[in-house]
C-alpha cells in the first residue's frame, strides 16, 4: 500500500454527460492498481439510478460504481445529497442516505439555507478525506451557470474546500468544444480559475492525432495544459449514470434471439437492472413506449419507477398498459420490478399523497396484490433463493410502499430470516420489489427457458465487471498524460 499522501482530484464538465462518471471511475480505479486507497465523492447528484449501503443508507448509483472501481464498500458519505425527481418540477431529496422529504426546485434552490446544506457536503467529505487518499471527486453538470454558481454546493466551492487539483472534461462527440471550453473557463472568478489544473477532450473519434493543432489552440485560449483526447469507446462496459444513456438501447425486435422489451417509463428508476440480462447472447433486449414493440417481445418488463401512480397513469394513456396486458393474454412473460411489481397489482393506494394528489389508481390486475404508498423508505441490501433453488443470490430493495397478497400464493424470493419477497402467480407472471435479481444467472435461465434450449454462457458477472474498470484503467493511462496528473495532485 502506498501511504503517500495526495491531493484530491476533482472531474468537472462543460456540460451534463460529458462523461465525468466513467472518467471518475477510471482514476478510481488506476489509483487503486498505483497502490493508493482512493475513494470516490460527488456532494450533490440527481438521479434516478440509485444504490443500497450495507447499513441500508442510499447514494446514487455512479458513486457505488466508482467505489467498486476503488474496490471499497460504498457509503453514503460518497454522496451525501441525492435528488430523485418524482415528476418535472419536484424532486424527493435523500440527506446522509436518509430521505428528508419532497421539494421543489424552487425551493431546493432558493427557500433553502444552501450553507447549512453546504455545511452537511462538507463533513461528509471530511470524513472520507480522513480515511482515503486520493478522493476522486465529481462535478455536477456545469461548472459556469452563472445564475446557480453562488447557490453551489457540488462543483468550484466544493473543490477550494477540498484543496482539489481539477480538471475540466468536454465532449467533443457533441461539437463546439472550442466555445464550451473556452466559455467555461472565460466565466470562472480568479478564484475558481485558481483550482483549474487542465482539459480532457473527452468521446473523440478517430485518430487522435489530428486533434494536435486543436489541442495547442485550446491550451492557448485557455492557458491551461490538454492533459488528454479520450477516444469515443463501445467496448468497455461501465454502468451509466443517466438514461440519456438509454437513447442508445431504442432497438426493436429481431429474429433468432429471444426478445426482451422494457418498458419506457417517464420516471424510469434503476435501469442498470437489466444490465446484465442485456450481456447475455441468447437475447435481444430493448426500451420502448411502443405498443407494436411490445407485441413483439416474448418477455416484457415494467421496471421501477420514481412515481409509480404517474407511469401508471401515462401507460394506461398511451396504450402501453393494454399492450402488455394483451402480451400475458397471449401467453407471453410479463415481469414487474419494484414499481412495475406495483403496477401489475389490482390496485395503488396512496391515502397520505406520498406521490401526488392521486389517492388511488386501478393496476394492470395482472397479480392478486395491493399496494399502499407509506413515507418510511425500505433499503436493504439482501441475500435471497429465488422460488425453490439452492443458489445464493444477491439483490437490494429501495421502496416506498407495502404490497400484500390479496390471495394466497408463492413468493418470488426468500429470505433467510424467513421474510418472503414478491409474488409469483406462474412461471409467466410474477413481480418482485428485488432490484438486481437479473444480476443472478439462475433468475436468467429460469425466465428464458421457455424461450431457448441454448444453455446460458456462464460467467461471473463480478469478474467481468473487474475486467472492464482495468480495460477503463488502461485506456486512461493510455491518452492522458498520468505524469502531469501526479504531479497536480502530490502534497
Amino acid at each position: 500500500m502506498n501511504t503517500k499522501k495526495l491531493r484530491p482530484i476533482m472531474f468537472v464538465g462543460t456540460g451534463s454527460d460529458v462523461g465525468k462518471s466513467v472518467i471518475t471511475a477510471g482514476f478510481c480505479r488506476i489509483f487503486k492498481q498505483d497502490g493508493y486507497q482512493p475513494a470516490p465523492f460527488k456532494a450533490q447528484n440527481m438521479s434516478l439510478n440509485s444504490f443500497v449501503t450495507t447499513d441500508g443508507l442510499e447514494l446514487g448509483r455512479a458513486q457505488a460504481v466508482q467505489a467498486e472501481a476503488a474496490q471499497i464498500p460504498c457509503e453514503s458519505d460518497m454522496n451525501p445529497v441525492l435528488l430523485k425527481p418524482t415528476n418535472d418540477r419536484t424532486s424527493q431529496v435523500v440527506l446522509n442516505g436518509k430521505p428528508v422529504g419532497n421539494q421543489s426546485a424552487y425551493e431546493y434552490f432558493m427557500a433553502n439555507d444552501r450553507r447549512e446544506l453546504f455545511s452537511a457536503v462538507k463533513d461528509a467529505f471530511d470524513r472520507l478525506a480522513a480515511r482515503y487518499s486520493p478522493i476522486v471527486m465529481e462535478g455536477a453538470g456545469s461548472i459556469s451557470e452563472l445564475n446557480l454558481k453562488h447557490r453551489d454546493i457540488t462543483n468550484l466551492r466544493m473543490a477550494a474546500h477540498a484543496g482539489a487539483a481539477t480538471y475540466l472534461i468536454a465532449d467533443i462527440d457533441k461539437g463546439g468544444v472550442f466555445g464550451s471550453v473556452y466559455g467555461t473557463i472565460a466565466l470562472l472568478t480568479p478564484e475558481e480559475r485558481a483550482c483549474m489544473k487542465g482539459i480532457i477532450v473527452n468521446k473523440f473519434r478517430g485518430d487522435g492525432r489530428l486533434f494536435e493543432e486543436g489541442k495547442r489552440m485550446l491550451e492557448e485560449l485557455t492557458g491551461l495544459p490538454v492533459v488528454g483526447i479520450l477516444p469515443y469507446f463501445r467496448d468497455i462496459h461501465i454502468e451509466q449514470e443517466d438514461s440519456v444513456s438509454l437513447e442508445f438501447k431504442y432497438r426493436s425486435a429481431v429474429e433468432g434471439k429471444v426478445n426482451v422489451a422494457v418498458i419506457l417509463l417517464k420516471r424510469l428508476s434503476n435501469f442498470t437492472d437489466f444490465d446484465r440480462l442485456e450481456k447475455d447472447p441468447r437475447v435481444n433486449l430493448y426500451y420502448t413506449n411502443e405498443p407494436s414493440e411490445i407485441a413483439k417481445a416474448s418477455i416484457v418488463i415494467i421496471p421501477g419507477s420514481k412515481n409509480t401512480i404517474g407511469d401508471m397513469l401515462a401507460i394506461k394513456n398511451s396504450g402501453v398498459a393494454k399492450a402488455i396486458y394483451d402480451a400475458h393474454k397471449a401467453g407471453k412473460t410479463v415481469i414487474g420490478i419494484c414499481g412495475g411489481y406495483q403496477m401489475l397489482g389490482e390496485s395503488i393506494l396512496d391515502p397520505q399523497h406520498i406521490e401526488g394528489e392521486i389517492e388511488e389508481l386501478p393496476g394492470l390486475g395482472l397479480l392478486p396484490v395491493r399496494t399502499v404508498l407509506q413515507p418510511e423508505k425500505t433499503t436493504l441490501q439482501c441475500t435471497f433463493r429465488f422460488r425453490e433453488a439452492a443458489d445464493e443470490c444477491s439483490g437490494y430493495e429501495i421502496h416506498m410502499g407495502e404490497t400484500a397478497a390479496l390471495e394466497p400464493g408463492e413468493s418470488v424470493a426468500a429470505f433467510s430470516n424467513g421474510r418472503k419477497d414478491g409474488y409469483y402467480r406462474d412461471v409467466y407472471t410474477w413481480g418482485t420489489y428485488l432490484h438486481g435479481i437479473l444480476d443472478n444467472q439462475i433468475v436468467i435461465d429460469a425466465i428464458l427457458a421457455p424461450y431457448t434450449n441454448e444453455e446460458g454462457v456462464q460467467y461471473d458477472y463480478h469478474e467481468f465487471r473487474e475486467q472492464q474498470y482495468d480495460k477503463l484503467a488502461d485506456l486512461l493511462r493510455t491518452h492522458i498524460d498520468m505524469e502531469l496528473i501526479y504531479k497536480s495532485i502530490a502534497e
